[in-house]
């Protein structure tokens, strides 16, 4: 087994990098400073890699070229647009085939190198940004990337692309061309982020879409300007992608050692345990592995014995997001903290954890687990009480006092917990009448519990269910029997969209520098517009605060300080029933397929596999 050591290079030794002082302690220097045009931009302080870099630290320059990688995927999907609402777009499409003004190091919190724009500059006071284009930029049909494409791209995607465009379109006042490779975003107000999140917009060919109705769902193959075009497609079970020998980037330092695979393709099966099966016959190279228990002694086929497959364990240095049953607030009998504390007091995590996994992989007890940015035990203090003591009225409790999950027990019926969550529904207007949980007027607390056979990136649809029984099972002596159903992708993706489900399994990936993303996360406005991420219905003045303070701190310290505090809000609020989280990636791959042995900060994330991945043929 191929376990890798934790990064020691000190600039990357913890989570919280986006937040490094300088040596003699004073404020990270600030986004503003940018006076000219510069190869990048970070949140904060200056890009590590310096202007004449010759390639990204965890990328292999002298990897081979060539080769093929089959990746498997759960459920189907109907279309190639990833950048609608409408349809369950295949994967790979919007990191493969389209390419962005800049790109992302995943070896930095938040830091982007120029790609299509070849430089990008910075209004001393924040209010825009500037970004020049690569007068070598092309799309793969030969086509020269031109302003309008890019003006186009932007205006579209903010006004008919997916709501997650949208809340950062509505900051911007004015997009105009400056010169003739030049661009101007001009902001509402002053905003460090957003020249970044500018600079990740994706860019299409305004011919190939221009004249309909882009809101429309596609298996059209889009033209962009990325590394990789659409090579095959037989809709709901495979897409392949086929490098583009004439890409235009392919000598540029950003993309040395990456997209070394001649085709990647994704396999779509109806389950996890098929996904599996056709990894252990070969006809996948790559599976990420959730089990640890699985991973420790299951891996034993002839294939692995012999030494075909490799299992290697990818650390990371990444927050844990959250991951657990969500309930949905708008329903009534989720409304109340009372009773979503009860349901976390049925979840034994402890004994499932056990049972399930060996008990290997801790349990997320912040959103930001892993991190310096998680919130400290016990009471608020110092500059994170000061932020939140403005709105204590209305905190949920344990906001300030500290919030702290329920141990569990080692047997499945977990009685502490089950007194607990009883006294609190009692508290909250619910008691157990013949045998059932029911309100004053009779009525039962009933819910359903919507799953996706599928499973997720991170889950099995077997495991999620094996979770789901013993909580279903703990929850009958308190007279609760919740109905769970099951939908393939394209009905679940549906239904949650339009938030349709009283409880289902919620995965949201945090960064090193969360931003003004998390309003699609927590804003208000996800209470009622369709396709947020916002699935609890959260609706939270003091969270919307700390969001606008992360994004506006001008010191690390404030950073950090709004970040713990809204980790705080988002723990105490009980909207998740958390789960555990893994602090590495356990992939098990072909042996000839290989990776640097330099780890991004990142790890496993979007831009390491298979980007830096290649194939040794003898």
């Amino acid at each position: 087994m191929r376990i890798f050591e934790n990064l020691n290079k000190c600039a990357i030794r913890r989570t919280n990098l986006r937040l490094l002082m300088l040596a003699a302690g004073v404020a990270a220097m600030p986004l503003a400073s940018l006076a000219e045009p510069a190869h990048g931009i970070a949140i904060y302080g200056e890009p590590a890699l310096p202007q004449g870099f010759d390639h990204l630290p965890y990328a292999n320059p002298d990897a081979p070229k060539g080769g093929t990688i089959r990746m498997a995927e759960p459920g189907g999907f109907d279309s190639l647009k990833p950048w609608i609402l409408k349809g369950n777009p295949a994967w790979g499409v919007g990191v493969h085939v389209t390419e962005s003004l800049m790109m992302r190091s995943i070896d930095e919190p938040f830091t982007l190198y120029g790609l299509l724009a070849e430089t990008v500059e910075v209004a001393p006071d924040d209010t825009w940004v500037e970004f020049t284009l690569h007068p070598q930029a092309r799309f793969s049909d030969g086509s020269a990337v031109t302003l309008d494409d890019v003006i186009w791209s932007f205006q579209t995607l903010g006004t008919q692309g997916h709501p997650r465009y949208l809340g950062a379109w509505s900051r911007v006042a004015a997009i105009e061309p400056v010169g003739e490779r030049g661009l101007r975003l001009t902001f509402t107000e002053p905003d460090r982020e957003m020249p970044l999140l500018m600079g990740l917009r994706p860019i299409l060919q305004k011919s190939q879409w221009e004249g309909r109705d882009f809101t429309e769902s596609s298996l059209e193959p889009p033209v962009g300007t990325g590394p990789y075009v659409v090579d095959r497609v037989d809709p709901g079970r495979s897409i392949s992608f086929r490098r583009n020998p004439d890409y235009w980037a392919r000598d540029l330092p950003i993309t040395a050692g990456l997209h070394n695979l001649d085709v990647i393709r994704y396999d779509y099966f109806g389950d996890a345990n098929a996904m599996f099966e056709a990894f252990k016959a070969g006809e996948v190279t790559v599976w990420r592995e959730l089990s640890a228990q699985k991973w420790a002694g299951e891996y034993n086929w002839p294939q692995a014995q012999q030494g075909a497959i490799v299992q290697s364990e990818i650390p990371h240095q990444r927050p844990s997001g959250i991951m657990g049953l969500v309930m949905n607030g708008r329903n009534p009998i989720f409304d109340d903290w009372r009773v979503r504390q009860a349901m976390i007091e049925m979840f034994n995590f402890r004994f499932i954890n056990q049972t399930l996994n060996g008990g290997v992989d801790p349990r997320i007890t912040s959103y930001f687990s892993n991190s310096d940015l998680a919130m400290g035990d016990g009471p608020a203090t110092g500059r994170v009480a000061e932020l939140l003591e403005p709105f204590a009225d209305d905190l949920p409790p344990g906001a300030l006092d500290g919030y702290a999950l329920p141990e569990g027990s080692d047997r499945a019926m977990d009685r502490a917990g089950l007194r607990r969550a009883a006294t609190l529904m009692e508290e909250a207007g619910w008691t157990v009448q013949d045998g059932q949980m029911r309100d004053a007027e009779g009525r039962p607390f009933a819910f359903e519990i919507l799953l996706n056979q599928n499973g997720t990136a991170l889950r099995t649809g077997s495991e999620t269910q094996q979770m789901v029984n013993i909580f279903v099972e703990a929850l009958r002596p308190l007279g609760i029997t919740p109905r769970v159903t099951l939908l393939d992708a394209a009905q679940y993706v549906e239904r949650t969209n339009n938030y349709q489900f009283d409880m289902t399994w919620y995965e949201r990936a945090l960064s090193l520098s969360p931003g003004s993303e998390q309003r699609l996360y927590w804003g208000r406005a996800g209470v009622t517009e369709p396709g947020t991420r916002n699935w609890m219905g959260m609706d939270s003045p003091a969270a919307e605060a700390m969001i606008d303070r992360m994004v506006e701190a001008d010191s690390a310290e404030e950073f950090t300080a709004a970040v713990q505090a809204l980790d705080r809000i988002l723990m105490a609020g009980r909207h998740v029933i958390p789960v555990g989280f893994s602090p590495i990636s356990r992939l098990a791959h072909a042996a000839d397929l290989k990776f640097p042995d330099r780890i991004p900060v990142y790890g496993d994330w979007p831009g390491f596999l298979p980007e830096v991945w290649w194939q040794e043929t003898n």
